[in-house]
C-alpha cells in the first residue's frame, strides 16, 4: 500500500492481473471525465491506449485506486516523455494494431470505436518542443465514487514527488478542454496552461515545475 486514504480506499502499485479493471475505469470516464460506454463497440479499447502501457512500460510510475468494491482509479506517469512515447511507438502500438482492422483516414465512414482503431494504427503522441522544459507527464482517473474526497489531490502529489525524484524538473498533462472539472483540479496543483502554435488545437497542455 502506497497511501491509505480511509474508508476502505487506497493506493497501490498497479499489477498485470489489474489490466481489466484498468479498461473498465479508463472506458467509464473516456468521455472527458463521463462514462463513454455507450459511444464504444469495443470497450477494452481506450485502456489499451490511455492506460494499460503505462503499467507495462512504466510499472514504478502506475498505480491504482482500490476500493470496497476494486479497482475505482488509476494514476500513471513517467518522468521521460520521449523515452515511453518511443517504446510505445517501437514496442506497444504495433502489436495492438495486428489484433484491430485500420478503419482508414475518411472521418465520414467511422462508426463507434473507429475513431480508437484508427489512433491505434496512427498513433499521436504529441511532445513537441515546447514541453521539452517539462518532460514528465502523467494521467490520473477516478470513477464517480471517489471523487470529492481528496484521493485525487494527495495521488497526484505522490506521483510528483516520485517524478520529482526521479529527476524530472517538470510535468505536463493533457486535458481534453471538455473537461473543465480536470482543468480546475490542475490548477489547484498548481498546473498552469501553456499555450504555443506548436500545441494541437484539440487538447489542452497544463504544467508545471517540480521539485528536484
Amino acid at each position: 500500500m502506497e497511501l491509505d486514504f480511509g474508508d476502505g480506499y487506497f493506493l497501490r502499485r498497479a499489477e498485470e492481473a489489474d489490466h481489466p479493471a484498468l479498461n473498465v475505469v479508463c472506458l467509464k470516464t473516456g468521455d472527458s471525465g463521463k462514462d463513454a460506454t455507450a459511444r464504444e463497440d469495443a470497450p477494452d479499447l481506450l485502456g489499451l491506449i490511455y492506460a494499460v502501457p503505462y503499467q507495462v512500460l512504466e510499472p514504478d510510475f502506475a498505480f491504482v485506486v482500490d476500493g470496497p468494491q476494486g479497482v475505482c482509479g488509476y494514476l500513471f506517469g513517467t518522468p521521460d516523455s520521449a523515452r515511453v512515447y518511443a517504446r510505445m511507438k517501437a514496442e506497444w502500438f504495433p502489436r495492438l494494431a495486428a489484433t484491430v482492422p485500420d478503419p482508414g483516414p475518411d472521418e465520414s465512414t467511422w462508426s463507434r470505436s473507429d475513431w480508437a482503431r484508427y489512433a491505434i494504427h496512427h498513433p499521436s503522441l504529441d511532445y513537441p518542443a515546447v514541453l521539452h522544459a517539462y518532460p514528465a507527464h502523467g494521467h490520473i482517473d477516478l470513477l464517480e465514487e471517489v471523487r470529492g474526497r481528496g484521493i485525487g489531490r494527495r495521488a497526484m502529489e505522490l506521483l510528483m514527488d516520485r517524478l520529482a525524484a526521479a529527476g524530472a524538473p517538470g510535468m505536463h498533462l493533457q486535458v481534453s478542454p471538455k473537461n473543465r472539472g480536470a482543468i480546475a483540479f490542475y490548477r489547484k496543483l498548481g498546473f498552469v496552461p501553456l499555450t504555443d502554435p506548436s500545441l494541437p488545437r484539440h487538447s489542452v497542455f497544463v504544467c508545471r515545475e517540480l521539485a528536484v
